[in-house]
């Protein structure tokens, strides 16, 4: 696969789901230490929810009564982001577990904040850029773009078919030169 086909797929994680023992204070807390991040919550059903950015729920909390394994989630963001992230988490009830800063030990331009949730989860908000760098705007225009290519090849398959045929012809008929009708021998009498 070659880079330019690699930058025009979509992220290959959908969504991950936390479990969480106290759903309602977890979606509390997740409503809130999220919006800087421009994270909202998009469906709920009873004892679920997901929370996204843009109208889609990638980030998923499901209450459950079994024993939690913390994780480690990491969200994107600009560094003004997140701080916001850092103070709206810490104020929601979140414990700090690193404020905003660089980790060097990461790479020379990491860039996060880190915070506890209730159920032990370390949740990050990290920038990757260097200072003052904006991150690129995100490539829509190429999503709706291969759909119309798509709507495009079934309404003329025909065409392509035939535009494809006739580069053959005269292709075949430069290689092959023309053959001569062999020459009539005189019949001996």
């Amino acid at each position: 696969m070659t880079k330019a086909d690699k930058s025009s797929l979509a992220p290959m994680i959908d969504h991950i789901s936390l479990r969480v023992k106290n759903f309602d204070q977890a979606l509390a807390f997740y409503a809130k230490a999220l919006r800087p991040l421009d994270y909202a919550v998009v469906m709920q059903f009873p004892g679920a929810a997901g929370l996204g950015a843009r109208g889609k729920p990638d980030f998923w909390i499901t209450a459950t009564d079994q024993p939690v394994n913390p994780t480690h989630v990491a969200f994107a963001a600009d560094r003004a982001t997140v701080r916001a992230f850092h103070k709206a988490a810490l104020k929601a009830g979140a414990r700090d577990n690193g404020a905003p800063g660089l980790r060097a030990e990461y790479h020379p331009n990491y860039y996060g904040a880190f915070v506890l949730d209730a159920d032990g989860n370390n949740i990050e908000a990290v920038c990757h850029l260097p200072e003052g760098e904006a991150p690129a705007p995100a490539k829509k225009a190429a999503a709706k773009k291969a759909p119309a290519k798509k709507a495009a090849a079934k309404k003329a398959p025909a065409k392509k078919a035939a535009a494809k045929k006739a580069p053959a012809k005269k292709a075949a008929a430069k290689k092959a030169p023309a053959k001569k009708a062999p020459a009539k021998k005189a019949k001996k009498r």
